[in-house]
């Protein structure tokens, strides 16, 4: 086993900046402009960051259009629905709901077997419905939860604790067989989901594969798939793996992993709690260190969104950056600080505040509700021009020709008002 890795904050900050594809001028642009082009450009980015968020909420638009956004400026979100469509990428559980390489279809295998048992019930109680939902998708493709009508009501995954069931069977009997693989989304319409059997929508090869891979093999591969997204780890993490584990297990398999040299511990400057990477990923970041590179120079400025890849583990966004975050979309209202859709800003390696935005698409403008810098970022007029620039840049990349900022933290950056037509 390996001593730890002795090494500083800002070495171990630009590394993961650099492999989350964040330290770009112009990252990853759309392609070579061949057919197709843009949605392999697209594809290989997803497989670069393991697994993307998504999340339906969009004061601007998804998290996962924003989380690639951020890192391709020729991104654009039909790349992602093209994807889905050639059944190039597939949606299921990993980080949360996330959009996944098709590749990595059998190693979610665990995830699937866990809820096949454990909504087996529930699914058995829908008998009548659930075959409904299956012969019609048979018989006629794709089609949306609206597309099936029922006037038994339910209690689903969103109304468990209401006194009157309030959810259609079928919607019910869709998101069962969502979540137990035997249904995936195959396109997306604006938030609306199109259904269709996985049997029918996935390589033989790939479901071969799936039903011949031993679980605890491909729960091992899971984890790897699991250290090859974060990149930098902890073995308190709950989601260690994206396996239900007890902490006592994940433990174990940090340390059998460590003893294994699959994994070497980080000993970073500052913190009394161990990280591990793998490996490869040590010479990296032992290379990066010898050549005492900053992150520091102008460059874009670029904003996150709430569940983008880098922010995945808050404790590790405190530990590496000295940033709090917080998700204050349910927070109640009076007691949010920064707005429910605060979005981290992320100036060469550091964060360095946060941008609340809201976007008119008829009117092609972009509302920051709240700009806030964190205490001892020198607001510079260069500094603050380059925000100007990358708001300039966010807008534009989701459609809006103006921006308008209506309130600063602190007052004083209200200088940027001077950039503002």
């Amino acid at each position: 086993m390996r001593a730890p890795l002795q090494i500083d904050r800002s070495t171990v900050r630009r590394f993961l900046l650099k492999v989350q594809q964040l330290t770009e001028e112009n990252p990853n642009p759309s392609g070579s402009g061949e057919q197709g082009g843009e949605e392999a450009s697209a594809l290989e980015l997803i497989r670069t960051l393991g697994a993307v968020q998504i999340d339906p909420v969009a004061a601007v638009t998804g998290n996962q259009h924003l989380a690639l956004s951020a890192r391709s400026a020729g991104y654009r979100q039909e790349h992602l629905s093209r994807l889905l469509a050639q059944n190039r990428v597939f949606e299921y559980f990993a980080n949360a709901a996330c959009v996944i390489p098709m590749e990595d279809y059998a190693i979610f295998e665990p995830t699937r077997a866990r809820l096949r048992s454990q909504l087996a019930g529930p699914l058995h109680e829908l008998g009548d419905v659930v075959k409904q939902v299956k012969d019609r998708l048979r018989a006629e493709g794709p089609l949306p939860s609206r597309a099936f009508r029922s006037e038994k009501r339910v209690h689903g995954y969103w109304d468990a604790a209401a006194e009157v069931p309030k959810t259609k069977a079928t919607s019910l009997a869709l998101n069962l067989l969502l979540d137990t693989g035997e249904l995936r989304v195959v396109a997306r319409q604006g938030t609306e989901r199109y259904f269709h059997l996985a049997e029918l929508t996935i390589e033989e090869s790939l479901l071969n594969q799936a039903r011949e891979m031993d679980l605890e093999t491909a729960g091992q591969a899971l984890t790897d798939k699991y250290i090859r997204a974060y990149r930098i780890i902890d073995a308190r993490d709950p989601r260690l793996g994206w396996r239900k584990t007890t902490a006592a297990e994940r433990r174990r398999d940090v340390q059998t992993r460590l003893e294994a040299g699959r994994l070497v511990a980080l000993s970073i400057s500052g913190l009394p709690d161990v990280y591990y990477v793998g490996p490869e990923d040590a010479e990296a970041l032992r290379d990066l260190q010898l050549q005492k590179e900053s992150a520091d120079e102008p460059g874009p400025v670029r904003f996150l969104p709430p569940l983008d890849n880098l922010l995945w583990r808050r404790e590790r966004v405190a530990d590496l950056f000295d940033f709090e975050y917080k998700w204050e979309i349910y927070t109640p209202e009076a007691k949010r600080r920064y707005g429910y859709y605060a979005m981290p800003i992320l100036d060469g390696e550091h964060l360095i505040g946060r941008m609340d935005p809201r976007l008119d698409r008829k009117n092609k403008l972009l509302t920051v509700q709240l700009l806030q810098l964190e205490e001892g970022y020198e607001s510079s007029p260069d500094r603050l021009y380059r925000i100007w620039e990358g708001l300039q840049s966010f807008a534009a990349r989701h459609g809006a020709a103006e921006v308008r900022v209506e309130r600063t933290m602190p007052e004083g950056v209200m200088l940027l008002s001077r950039f503002q037509n």
